[in-house]
């Protein structure tokens, strides 16, 4: 399911809850990975913050089964928006 060749903002896109995952991971990497790494792979954070790739892979894939098959919709909010006549 969740690839190392992946991107952090296509994981937290598909699946929610994994963004708690990166949250307790920023503690180890010393900053917000998700605000830092949003377009980097599984692999690039990994090794820049010198984490276990098999572990943050094995924790993300944990909350996306946790997830199931609720994904984030693609569908687009619809604004209704008045005329300034």
């Amino acid at each position: 399911m969740i690839q190392a060749e992946m991107t952090v903002l296509d994981i937290v896109a598909k699946w929610k809850p994994t963004q708690k995952v990166f949250k307790r991971y920023d503690a180890r990497a010393g900053e917000c990975i998700c605000c830092n790494m949003l377009f980097n792979t599984l692999d690039q954070v990994a090794e820049k913050y010198s984490l276990d790739l098999k572990k943050l892979m094995d924790d993300l894939e944990k909350a996306a089964r946790e997830a199931g098959t609720t994904r984030k919709s693609n569908t687009r909010t619809k604004f209704k928006y008045d005329s300034m006549s």
